[in-house]
C-alpha cells in the first residue's frame, strides 16, 4: 500500500517504519525541516531501542522517505496516518490544533478517495470533527472515510509493540472501510476489533485511564504499607496473583509519567465534565499521582534533615528506562524540590541528558556515570529504574559517597542485600534499613 504518515514524534515514526519494513511504501511527512532533513541524513529525533536501524534499512531499500510537503504526500498516497502532538492545555483539555490544521492540509490536497486514520490520541468525538474539517475545506468534493485506529505503544519498546500488538483497534463507519486496515495489519497476525469510531477513540483512553489507577493504587498502598510496617512488594504478589487483577502495572514508586498516562487521564476528566459527568476516582487517581514526588522528597528531608547544601546524587532523568523522554518526568519534580529546598544536586542519565538540560536548574552538574554522580555525595537518589543500575558495583558506590543513603524511588534493590552491604536504605512501601 502507499501510506503517508503526517508527524515524526514516537508514534508517527515508528509507526511508518514499521509499515515500511511491512512491505508498504511509506511517505513520513513533518513541518520541521530541521527533524526530516536529520531524517534523510539517518539522524533520529527521538531515542528508541532498534530504531535508527529500521529506519536505515528501509529508507536504503526505497520504501521509505520524508518530506515537508503534505500535499505530494497526501496525493501519492491511499491510507493517511495523522499521527501528530496532542498536548494538554493548562485546563487538562486536548489541544487539538496540529491535528485541525493537518486536517485542512489534507483536505485541499486530496485528488481522489483516501482513507484518514486518527493514530494521535484525540477525545471521543475528533473523527466526527476531522470530517468536518475536511469537507469544508476541500477545493471540490472528493470521497474520503475518518477512521479511529488508536496506538498503544510503550516507548523503550514501542518497534515491539507495533509488530506484536495486544490488540489492533480499529473504529472506522463501515465494515467495507474497515477492510482497508484489515488488510494492512493481517500480516501481524494479532486479535483485531472493529467497532465504530467514537467507540474506538474511547478505547485508548479507557485503557490508559485504567492503567493509571492501578499505578496510583498500588502507591496509595505503599503509603499505607509504610504507616503499618507492611512491605509492599509482598502485598503486590499476593495482589497481582489474583487472575482478577494481574501483576501488571502494580509497581509502587514514583508513579506515572511520559507523553501519554497524565495527560490522558486529564483529557478524560475533562471530556467526562464537558459531557455532564464528574470523573471523582480519575481525579483522585490524578492527585495521588501529583503527590509522589513531595512524598519522596519529604522521605529524604525526614532521612536527612535540612537538606540545605547536602550534596545529592540523582541517577535516572528520563521518565522511564529505555528512552530519552523527559516529558512529565518524575525527575523534574523531585529535582525542583530538592532545588528548592537547597540541595546540591548532580545527575547522571544514560541517554537523556541533554534532553534534561533544557527542563532542569542550571545549578544541576551532569556526570559522565553513577560513580561520578556518587562521589562525595550526601545521599543517592535513584528515580529511573534504568538496567544498568541493577548491576552497579554498590560497594565502590558506597565507598564514594559521604554517607552511604540510598533513596530507592523504585525499589531496584533487595532490602536485605543493603544491610549487608551496609547502606541505609528508604524505599517505597518498606521499611527502611537504618543504620546500626
Amino acid at each position: 500500500m502507499n501510506i503517508c504518515v503526517v508527524g515524526t514524534g514516537y508514534v508517527g515514526l515508528v509507526t511508518g517504519a514499521v509499515f515500511a519494513d511491512l512491505g508498504n511504501d511509506v511517505i513520513c511527512v513533518d513541518n520541521v525541516r530541521e527533524k526530516i532533513e536529520g531524517l534523510k541524513q539517518g539522524r533520529m529525533p527521538i531515542y528508541e531501542p532498534g530504531l535508527e536501524e529500521m529506519v536505515a534499512r528501509n529508507v536504503a531499500d526505497g520504501r521509505l522517505t520524508f518530506t515537508t510537503s503534505l500535499a505530494d504526500a497526501v496525493k501519492r498516497s491511499e491510507l493517511i496516518f495523522i499521527a501528530v502532538g496532542t498536548p494538554a492545555k493548562t485546563n487538562g483539555e486536548t489541544d487539538l490544533s496540529a491535528v485541525e490544521d493537518v486536517a485542512r492540509g489534507i483536505a485541499r490536497a486530496m485528488d481522489s478517495y483516501k482513507v484518514i486514520v486518527n493514530k494521535s490520541t484525540v477525545p471521543v468525538g475528533t473523527g466526527d470533527l476531522v470530517r468536518e474539517i475536511i469537507a469544508k475545506n476541500q477545493p471540490k468534493p472528493v470521497a474520503f472515510d475518518v477512521v479511529s485506529n488508536p496506538e498503544f505503544l510503550r516507548e523503550g519498546s514501542a518497534i515491539e509493540d507495533t509488530l506484536r500488538p495486544d490488540r489492533i483497534v480499529i473504529g472506522a463507519p463501515t465494515q467495507q472501510v474497515a477492510m482497508t486496515l484489515l488488510e494492512l495489519y493481517a500480516q501481524l497476525g494479532r486479535p483485531m476489533i472493529i467497532t465504530d469510531v467514537p467507540s474506538a477513540e474511547m478505547i485508548k483512553y479507557a485503557s490508559n485511564a485504567f492503567l493509571a489507577a492501578k499505578i496510583s493504587f498500588v502507591n496509595a498502598i505503599a503509603n499505607v504499607c509504610e504507616l503499618a510496617g507492611a512491605d509492599v512488594t509482598q502485598v503486590i504478589k499476593g495482589l497481582g496473583l489474583d487472575p482478577r487483577i494481574g501483576p501488571a502495572f502494580l509497581q509502587a514508586g514514583l508513579g506515572f509519567g511520559g507523553a501519554c498516562l497524565p495527560k490522558d487521564v486529564e483529557s478524560l476528566i475533562q471530556t467526562a465534565a464537558t459531557l455532564g459527568y464528574d470523573f471523582k476516582l480519575l481525579k483522585s487517581v490524578a492527585e495521588i499521582n501529583r503527590e509522589r514526588a513531595q512524598h519522596f522528597v519529604e522521605t529524604m528531608r525526614k532521612a536527612l534533615g535540612p537538606l540545605d547544601d547536602k550534596v545529592i546524587a540523582v541517577l535516572g532523568l528520563a521518565f522511564k528506562p529505555n528512552t530519552d523522554d523527559m516529558r512529565e518526568a518524575k525527575s523534574v519534580e523531585v529535582v525542583a524540590l530538592l532545588h528548592e529546598a537547597g540541595a546540591k544536586i548532580k545527575a547522571y542519565d544514560p541517554v537523556a541528558t541533554e534532553n534534561a538540560r533544557r527542563l532542569l536548574p542550571r545549578e544541576v552538574t551532569y556526570c559522565a556515570s553513577p560513580y561520578e554522580a556518587a562521589e562525595k555525595a550526601d545521599a543517592l537518589a535513584l528515580v529511573t529504574e534504568w538496567n544498568e543500575f541493577k548491576f552497579l558495583n554498590l560497594e565502590r558506590l558506597r565507598s564514594l559517597m559521604r554517607r552511604p543513603v540510598i533513596f530507592d524511588g523504585r525499589n531496584l534493590y533487595e532490602p536485605g542485600r543493603m544491610r549487608r552491604l551496609g547502606f541505609e536504605y528508604y524505599s517505597v512501601g518498606r521499611k527502611p534499613i537504618l543504620p546500626a
